[in-house]
């Protein structure tokens, strides 16, 4: 190892910078490939920022779903603890994920138009990482394949996905192993197919909230609840970053845009959890 010539002032103190191939930083991070992952197709600068933002909120995805699963195997094993736990991250991931819509929320119209065309038929409805992260929502929809047939491992992903009960379906299964009255409908339905509510599940929501406040199923609701709140306050920010950058114009790769985000915003994700507390 060569000798450092700031070595023998701070002595001991003083990083290891000196090694044979590449740092074990880059090995673990792999921050070369991450930081090379940029092929701008515009001359406008803008177009980098726009890039890296929808890269990092790629990366958020991967993580948000990773959570999810978590959860959902957890509540299988009947493992409440390891569930909260990994709902709790995700809030934290969500509030990071909706952040970054900050570098785009304030872009005007001819910023947007400049580099628009680069993108071509590509759309964000396209990431299959989001379409995981929709479908654990319950969001199922087997025609959101279709973009992916060409790419084998995403589609396999997905497919996988679609088949699997989503994290609500998990909730429910626990809550009905808990001695919950949750309808045979909920419990056996179709897992590949869109959640739709239930006034039985209502039901069961209604009566936890009015119980203890403390049990383990009323903590799990406001778990959930802090996700769904999220996952609309998402749907929000990316309905006026849009709006603000685009207007009413037909969206990215043939969506209807504004039109299209303004249906999904509506919806609220884990729908008994909120119609039930008109109840309590």
């Amino acid at each position: 190892m060569s000798h450092h010539p700031d070595s023998d002032e701070a002595g001991a103190q003083t990083p290891n910078l000196d090694f044979e191939g590449t740092t074990p930083y880059d090995d673990y991070v792999q921050a070369d490939v991450l930081t090379h992952l940029q092929h701008p197709l515009s001359d406008d600068p803008g177009e980098m920022v726009f890039l890296v933002t929808t890269q990092v909120m790629e990366l958020w995805f991967t993580v948000i779903v990773h959570e999810w699963q978590t959860a959902a195997e957890a509540l299988r094993q009947d493992d409440l603890p390891t569930a909260l736990a990994a709902l709790r991250r995700s809030t934290y991931e969500l509030e990071s994920l909706n952040a970054s819509w900050k570098p785009l929320a304030h872009l005007t119209p001819v910023q947007f138009n400049s580099y628009r065309s680069a993108l071509g038929e590509g759309s964000g409805f396209q990431s299959a990482m989001y379409r995981r992260l929709e479908f654990l929502l319950g969001e199922k929809s087997s025609s959101m394949l279709v973009p992916h047939r060409g790419a084998s491992r995403a589609h396999a992903e997905l497919e996988k996905a679609l088949q699997e009960p989503s994290l609500y379906d998990e909730v429910l299964g626990f809550l009905a192993r808990r001695g919950h009255p949750v309808p045979a409908a909920a419990l056996d339905r179709d897992v590949a197919q869109r959640y739709e509510a239930d006034p039985a599940v209502e039901r069961v929501w209604q009566r936890i909230y009015a119980g203890p406040q403390d049990s383990p199923e009323a903590r799990l609701g406001e778990a959930l609840t802090e996700v769904a709140e999220l996952v609309w306050r998402w749907r929000n920010d990316h309905l006026v970053a849009t709006r603000r950058a685009m207007g009413a114009k037909p969206g990215t790769g043939g969506s209807a845009g504004v039109a299209w985000l303004e249906k999904r915003a509506r919806k609220n994700v884990f729908p008994e959890l909120w119609t039930a507390r008109s109840h309590v």
